[in-house]
């Protein structure tokens, strides 16, 4: 049977407003991403006190929701549980029953509380955060055929049956080279930090640069935190009145940035001749400010979808949400929805690969089979100290591979 269409969860209104935006998260171990995609003004969420056995809702159909809400990651476990707790509530008729699971930030509380899912009844996995928490509960759950929705921004724990909800680096290093080459810029350099998140969007840059027929000039890696020399020596096709580079792809956190702009104008360049390009890494008021990316083009999630929630959160938990809570809402309201729709099938692959998509918080998206994720995001221009959006996220997403 097919999955649900984008049209037909709109007709669910809110219960059917699927993902949410996680870019890039601190504190998720492992090789997850390292920072928010819309940075907005830390908030320490009280852990709830809801370890195994706690239920959120009352219907026949049951699906875990693993989460860390004691160890490292229970500040971020509580705003997920109070998310999922909101989507309930904001949902058409849910009949699903959420049985909360404490990972304790750890494989092995991931694997303990997946297996007492399963043993409760659970046909659905909702979690983990980390990867390497995704993977140990991923590893107890796929034998018996239940899928698992999971949030890490770590590809490589995405398998046929372990989906990824959330902003992959990937889709994001795909939508910026995508509208830079629309503009005419074909020929790149790029700076990117020796990082494992360096390494995943190196990939990912030389495939689509090379999808597009575009061209890559050079590569300079440079250690985390220090990219002066290798701002040097990629100087003389960057700089000058006619460089060989037409875009400069750098994708690095705030202070990574702060380290390498300073350097790029020692080096003579301009962001009028060659456009900086980066990763929703950029999304943060510190790297607005920076003389060197001025005119910069960034991809990231419209953030309208989250300004909604936050409204909404903050009303009913008195509290602003992390930028993640929007994954376990829209998680949980998935569930409700394709529980609504269809019935058996509501968790099968092929009803939850559609290629049409979901209509989500931060746009439309889609799970591969392969477990990663396809999303529509928006790019940005930096304009004096803050951002303008100048392509929108489309509001469907083209053919799978695309």
């Amino acid at each position: 049977m097919g999955g649900i269409g984008l049209d037909t969860l709109r007709r669910f209104g809110r219960s059917a407003v699927v993902l949410a935006g996680l870019s890039v998260l601190a504190a998720c171990g492992g090789v997850d991403s390292p920072v928010v995609a819309t940075r907005t003004a830390p908030v320490e969420t009280p852990a709830v006190p809801a370890g195994d056995g706690t239920t959120l809702g009352t219907g026949s159909v049951k699906v875990a929701l693993i989460l860390p809400l004691s160890g490292p990651g229970a500040s971020v476990g509580a705003a997920l549980r109070n998310a999922a707790d909101l989507a309930l509530q904001e949902s058409q008729s849910p009949d699903l029953r959420i049985l909360v699971k404490d990972d304790r930030s750890t494989p092995d509380g991931a694997r303990e509380a997946a297996a007492a899912a399963l043993a409760e009844g659970a046909e659905l996995v909702i979690g983990p955060l980390f990867s390497a928490t995704v993977q140990s509960a991923a590893a107890t759950v796929r034998p018996t055929g239940k899928p698992v929705i999971a949030f890490s921004t770590d590809a490589s724990v995405a398998a046929r049956g372990v989906y990824l909800l959330s902003f992959l680096p990937q889709t994001e290093v795909d939508r910026i080279i995508d509208e830079t080459t629309a503009a005419g810029r074909r020929s790149f350099a790029a700076l990117i930090p020796d990082t494992v998140y360096g390494n995943v969007v190196e990939a990912q840059f030389r495939e689509a640069v090379a999808r597009r027929g575009g061209r890559v000039v050079a590569i300079e890696r440079y250690p985390a935190g220090n990219p002066a020399a290798s701002v040097g020596r990629l100087a003389p096709l960057i700089s000058g009145p006619t460089p060989q580079a037409d875009a400069l792809f750098l994708p690095d956190t705030p202070e990574g940035l702060s380290a390498a702009a300073p350097a790029l104008t020692r080096a003579g360049f301009s962001p009028a001749r060659v456009k900086p390009v980066g990763t929703a890494v950029w999304n943060d008021p510190r790297v607005f400010a920076l003389p060197a990316f001025q005119g910069g083009w960034f991809a990231a999630a419209d953030p309208a979808g989250f300004t909604g929630f936050s409204q909404r959160y903050r009303a009913r938990f008195g509290s602003d949400p992390v930028r993640v809570a929007t994954l376990s809402y829209d998680a949980v309201s998935l569930a409700a929805a394709l529980n609504r729709q269809y019935g058996s099938q509501r968790f099968a692959d092929t009803t939850l690969t559609n290629p049409s998509g979901f209509a989500g918080i931060d746009g439309t998206f889609r799970f591969r089979p392969e477990g990663t994720s396809d999303r529509t995001l928006a790019v940005f221009e930096i304009r004096g100290g803050g951002t303008t959006i100048v392509s929108p996220a489309p509001r469907a997403l083209g053919p799978s591979g695309t």
